[in-house]
This record gives structure tokens, sequence and C-alpha cells, in this order.
């Protein structure tokens, strides 16, 4: 019985049910017009929706519990390591940097589009350097490594990548003048964003989002993030606003006749829980073990993947350069 506790407790925990029930025993409904009421609404969303894609996807056969296996396993071990250590890693640069602002905004409407603007900026630069430094890749090359598209996708990283991600875009928006209660609620509006944008193809097949596309960061645009199509490769980097996309010219809408290819483009098991999480780090090890001298031993940690001593370079900007591309 303890066991079909536990897992109730575990069900009710992941759907957000318990806020929800602790929310209607201590507050009035007027409440959930709050900031905190919001959020107790939306966080079960995400999760239904999850199981309707699931359930879809079952029973129309258009996938199988195969396509769900990276993402699993990497919620199930992350679940008590990543979360608390991203929180941590928040607090403490908020703790160093907010007496180094060189000056603060208020939490007014008008501000709070700075803040966004700059958050994603910030995430901007967090991105770009998963995708540009190897070591990063090592760290991020988990959320890509699903060769499929499902919300489940969301779930899909390495323990280290939240803590590495909020360190850097923390600091930024805490230097930036963000008080602590605004940027909490830019990363409640981004991580719930961010988690829909992994909606699957076979649940929305057209997700340009029409005009809204246009300014806004759709679940197209991440599809394409995830394609390792070289077309497609290194772009789409911002989470909800395609601002600095534009401005630094990785912005690529989904193109009708060049069909999105989920995944990495080292060779790997499909969906092979093990090798999507550590494959990249011993591949890595591996390149600095073999490779002649420390400057190239350095190297091979810095510069991005694809990189090689011998000149034969397999990075993204030289793939696309061979191609054409560009």
């Amino acid at each position: 019985m303890e066991i079909v506790q536990a897992i109730g407790d575990w069900i009710v925990g992941f759907f957000g049910f318990d806020d929800l029930k602790e929310f209607l025993s201590t507050k009035s409904f007027a409440d959930f017009l709050t900031y905190d009421g919001i959020k107790v609404l939306i966080r079960p969303l995400f999760p239904i929706t999850l199981v309707l894609e699931l359930t879809r996807g079952l029973l129309f056969k258009s996938f199988g519990l195969g396509n769900y296996k990276i993402p699993f396993f990497s919620y199930v071990l992350n679940a008590f390591i990543g979360r608390y250590l991203s929180l941590g890693m928040t607090a403490i640069c908020i703790g160093f940097f907010e007496p180094k602002a060189p000056f603060q905004v208020s939490f007014t409407w008008y501000w709070f589009i700075y803040g966004y603007i700059v958050w994603e900026f910030a995430h901007f630069i967090y991105h770009y350097l998963a995708h540009k430094v190897r070591l990063f890749w090592c760290l991020h090359s988990t959320h890509h490594a699903p060769e499929n598209m499902n919300l489940a996708v969301s779930y899909a990283h390495f323990f280290l990548e939240g803590p590495y991600a909020d360190i850097i875009r923390a600091s930024i928006c805490i230097l930036a003048g963000l008080p602590p209660a605004m940027l909490f609620a830019i990363m409640f509006i981004d991580g719930t964003w961010g988690a829909f944008i992994h909606i699957g193809d076979h649940l929305v097949k057209d997700a340009r989002m029409g005009k809204l596309g246009h300014f806004m960061l759709s679940p197209a645009h991440h599809r394409v993030h995830h394609a390792r199509n070289v077309q497609y490769m290194d772009t789409n980097f911002c989470n909800l606003l395609n601002i600095w996309d534009r401005v630094f010219k990785t912005y690529q809408p989904e193109l009708d006749d060049v069909k999105v290819e989920y995944g990495i483009t080292r060779d790997m098991k499909p969906n092979h829980f093990l090798d999507a999480y550590f494959g990249e780090i011993v591949a890595l090890a591996k390149d600095v073990y073999h490779a002649p001298g420390l400057q190239n031993k350095l190297l091979y940690i810095f510069m991005p993947p694809g990189w090689s001593h011998t000149g034969q370079h397999k990075t993204a900007a030289a793939m696309k350069k061979e191609a054409g591309i560009g």
C-alpha cells in the first residue's frame, strides 16, 4: 500500500494538483487572479497536454513508447538533482550580483518588457554557447538527441545544464537591474512556453503560428532548432521573442521543401538513454586523450563541436560552407 500511495502522490505532484488543492484550501477564488494563482492554474496544463499527446500518438500509432525513453529517464535522473542545483545557482547569483548592479528597475509593465528583452538576450548567450563550445555542448546534446519531437523532450536534459544555464541568465539579468521577483516571474513564463514549443508535429502539424510567428518563437521555429539538417543547424536560439536571432542573423523559419530531421549528427543508438546522456562526454574525452599536445587538447574542449586538430572540421559552420549555405 505504501508503494501505491507513493505512486499516487507522485502523480498528483507531477500534474501540480497538490499545489492546486492547497491553494483552494487556503485562498479564495479571487486569488486566482494573482501571480501565484495564475501559476497554480497554468502548471497542470503542460502535463495534461503531454498525456493527451502520448495517448493520441499511441492510438494513431504515429510513434511508440520508445520515443519517450530518453526524456523519461532524464526526468527520473534529474528530478532530485538538477532542479535544486538550478535554484541554488540562481540564488547564489542573485546574492552575489544584486549589490553590484549599477541600477535596479521597478516591477512595472514597461520595465517588465525591458526585463524580458534582457532575459531573452541572456538566454540567447547561454544557448549560443551551448552549441558553439564543445564542453557546453556535452551538457546540451542530451536535449537534442531524441530523433522525434514531443512535449516530453523538454525533460531531456543533462543534470548540469540547468545550473550552467541559470548562472549565465541570472547573472546577466541581475546585473542589468532586474529585481529577483521579476526574474522569477520571467523564468516561470519562459519555462512554460519553453516546454510547449516542443509540442509534437503529430499533434500540431503546422506550428508556424501565423503572423505571431514573425516576432514570437513558435514550435515550428524550435523544430528547426532541433534539426540536424545542415540548412537548419545552429539557428533559432531564442525562446519566446526571436528578436536576438534576427539581430545576430541566426533566425531560420521552417521551409516547406526542407523536412526537419531530428537528432544530432553523431551516430548513436536510437532512443538509447545512456548514449544520449553520456555519449558526447565520452566522445570528447576520447578526442582530448588522443589529441597531440596540450594546446590541441584544450581546443577540443572549447572549440565548436566538430572541430578537429587535423583541419578536417565537421562544425556546423564548415558543413554549411561546404554545402554552399550561408
